[in-house]
C-alpha cells in the first residue's frame, strides 16, 4: 500500500521576493528517523531536530517509521528558520495525527523553539506580501508578529502561540490561536523608524543658508540627487539630515516596499513605514555593504536597498573607496540593485534620493578666506580629491550646491524669520501634485524619474527662444547631453513649485546655475 503524501504551503524569499514551497511528508518501510530534502541551507537542515522536541513538547509523537520531508520545488535554495511550522505539520500529517485538507492553500511561517513556541522568521512582512501576490488567502504566523502580518490588506491572519496551538485549529478545537484583522491591532508607532531623523530635527534649525534651503526644496519637490561641497562646520551634515523632515509620507505602495525592507531586520513590525527612510553609512563602507550581498545563499540589503524611497546621504564622499562610489552609478539610473552569487540570484530595490557631503580638499580650508589655518593643499591635491567623486558619477548628480560658513553676525540674527519644515513639505507637496497630474498615464511620479526624450519629445518640448541658454551651452561643450536633460528636470521643478505651466527662461537658466554649481 502506498503511504499517502501530506503537503503544507510555505513560502520561499530570495531578497524581498517570494517562491511559493509545497513542503511534502511521507513515511517508509526503514528505520525509524527523518530527512529532509529538496536544497535545504543548515538552518533548514536543523529544523528536524527542532521540529522532533517540539513535537514531543505539544504531547504528540511522529510516526516509528522513517519520514521524508521534501521542499519542493526541490531545484531551489531553501534558507532560514521560516519552514519549521510547515515541516512540522506536513510531518503530523503524513503520521496521521492531524487532518491533511486545506494545508496546501495556507502559507505557514514560523520558527520553532524548543518548546514548541513560535518565533518570528525574518522577512515575515515579505512572505506575507509574496503569499498574497501567490494567490494565497491565508498565511498562518506567530502571534508575537501578527501585527506586521495584518499589516498586509486582503489576506486572512491565523496567529498561534505555539505548535499546540497549530494543531488545535486543524483539529477544531479551541486553543491559543485566533483570526486577526488589521482592525483588530494596535497599529501605534513600531522600530521600523529607527533609522530616519528624529522628529525633533527642523528645517528652521538651518541659520543663514537660504539659498541652500531653496535648493533642497526643489531636491525634494523633484526627487533629484544633490551634492554639498563645503569647509567643515558650514552645515553640510545639518542641511542633509533636515532633506527628510520637507519631504511628503511615503504612498501606499512605497510604504509597503519600505516596510518589505525593514522585515529583511530582526524587529517585528507594528506599522508600515510612512516616513522615507535615512540611511548614512560611513565612510569606510564596503562595497558589499552599500550594494548588498549574498552570503551562504541568504541576502544582505545594503545601504541602498535600506534607504530605498527614502534618502542615501554619504558624508565625506571623497573618502570612500573609489569602487563603493562607482558600484552607485547603475543603481542610480535603474533604481534597483542585481546581487549575482553562486547560489543567489536577485533584484533588490534602490529607488534612493542621493545626497553626497564633501569637503573642498583634503584639509577642507580650500576657498576660506577667514579660516584660522589657511588651506595648505596644491592646486593637484585639490583636483585629486574631488576627483574621487568620479566624472560619470558627479554626472548624475542634478544640483551641485558649495556650502560657505555662517558668519558671526548672520549667527547672532535671531529675528529673521526662517522656514520651517512643515512649510516646506506643504510646498513640496503640492509641487509633487503638479508632477504627477502632468505625469499621469505615464511610468514616472517625480521630475527625476523622466527621460530626456520625452521632456525633448514633440508634446513637452520648449520653445528654442526658451531653451537658447541650454542649447549654447551644449554647442559650447559645457555640459552633456545628459547634463542637458538634468536641467530640464530641474526647471521643470522649479516651475512646479513655482505653480506655472511650464518653465520659462529665467527658470531654464536658474537651473542651468544649480546644475553647475550655486555658492551660498
Amino acid at each position: 500500500m502506498t503511504a499517502p503524501v501530506s503537503r503544507v504551503g510555505s513560502i520561499a524569499l530570495s531578497g524581498i521576493e517570494g517562491t511559493a514551497i509545497t513542503v511534502e511528508a511521507a513515511v517508509s518501510n526503514q528505520l525509524p528517523g527523518m530527512a529532509i530534502i529538496g536544497l535545504p541551507d543548515t538552518a533548514v537542515a536543523e529544523s528536524k531536530q527542532r521540529v522532533r522536541l517540539a513535537i514531543q513538547q505539544a504531547g504528540l509523537a511522529l510516526s516509528n517509521r522513517f519520514l521524508m520531508v521534501n521542499l519542493s520545488p526541490a531545484a531551489l535554495p531553501k534558507q532560514g528558520t521560516g519552514f519549521d511550522l510547515a515541516i512540522a505539520l506536513a510531518a503530523l500529517a503524513a503520521s496521521d495525527r492531524i487532518p491533511t485538507s486545506g494545508m496546501a492553500d495556507i502559507a505557514h511561517l514560523g520558527e520553532l523553539g524548543l518548546d514548541g513556541t513560535l518565533r518570528r522568521p525574518i522577512g515575515l512582512l515579505s512572505a506575507v506580501l509574496a503569499a498574497k501576490r501567490l494567490g494565497f488567502s491565508r498565511v498562518m504566523v506567530p502571534e508575537a508578529a501578527a501585527s506586521e502580518a495584518a499589516l498586509v490588506p486582503g489576506i486572512e491572519v491565523i496567529a498561534v502561540h505555539d505548535l499546540e496551538a497549530a494543531v488545535a485549529w486543524y483539529l477544531g478545537n479551541s486553543g491559543k490561536w485566533r483570526l486577526v484583522a488589521l482592525e483588530e491591532e494596535a497599529v501605534t508607532s513600531g522600530t521600523a523608524d529607527s533609522s530616519a531623523p528624529q522628529l525633533g530635527m527642523d528645517i528652521s534649525e538651518v541659520v543663514g543658508q537660504p539659498e541652500a534651503i531653496e535648493a533642497l526644496t526643489i531636491a525634494a519637490a523633484g526627487r533629484h540627487h544633490i551634492s554639498l561641497v563645503g569647509p567643515p562646520g558650514s552645515g553640510k551634515t545639518l542641511l542633509a539630515t533636515r532633506l527628510p523632515t520637507i519631504l511628503p509620507d511615503l504612498e501606499p505602495e512605497e510604504a509597503i516596499a519600505a516596510s518589505s525592507v525593514a522585515s529583511l531586520g530582526g524587529a517585528t513590525l507594528t506599522e508600515l513605514i510612512r516616513r522615507p527612510p535615512f540611511v548614512s553609512p560611513h565612510h569606510t563602507a564596503s562595497k558589499v555593504s552599500m550594494i548588498g550581498s549574498g552570503n551562504g545563499g541568504l541576502v544582505h540589503p545594503g545601504a541602498l536597498t535600506r534607504a530605498n524611497h527614502g534618502v542615501l546621504f554619504l558624508d565625506e564622499a571623497p573618502e570612500l573607496p573609489q569602487h563603493v562610489l562607482d558600484a552607485l552609478r547603475q543603481p542610480l539610473e535603474s533604481g534597483t540593485v542585481e546581487i549575482h552569487r553562486a547560489r543567489v540570484h536577485t533584484t533588490l530595490p534602490a529607488s534612493v534620493q542621493l545626497v553626497l557631503a564633501a569637503n573642498p580638499c583634503p584639509c577642507g580650508n580650500a576657498g576660506v578666506p577667514d579660516a584660522a589655518q589657511p588651506c595648505s593643499c596644491s592646486p593637484s591635491a585639490r583636483m585629486r580629491y574631488l576627483a574621487r567623486i568620479s566624472g560619470p558619477l558627479g554626472d548624475r548628480i542634478d544640483l551641485r550646491l558649495t556650502v560657505r560658513r555662517v558668519s558671526s553676525l548672520v549667527m547672532h540674527d535671531i529675528e529673521t524669520d526662517r522656514p520651517t519644515s512643515a512649510q516646506l513639505r506643504d510646498r513640496v507637496v503640492r509641487a509633487r501634485r503638479r508632477a504627477t497630474a502632468r505625469l499621469a498615464g505615464t511610468p514616472w511620479s517625480v521630475n527625476a524619474q523622466v527621460p530626456g526624450s520625452w521632456l525633448r519629445g514633440r508634446e513637452m518640448r520648449l520653445p528654442r527662444s526658451e531653451t537658447a541658454v541650454l542649447d549654447r551651452a551644449l554647442s559650447r561643450g559645457a555640459i552633456s547631453v545628459r547634463g542637458y536633460d538634468r536641467i530640464l528636470r530641474i526647471a521643470w521643478t522649479i516651475a512646479d513649485l513655482a505653480e506655472k505651466p511650464q518653465p520659462g527662461r529665467t527658470d531654464l537658466a536658474r537651473a542651468l546655475v544649480l546644475r553647475e554649481g550655486i555658492h551660498t
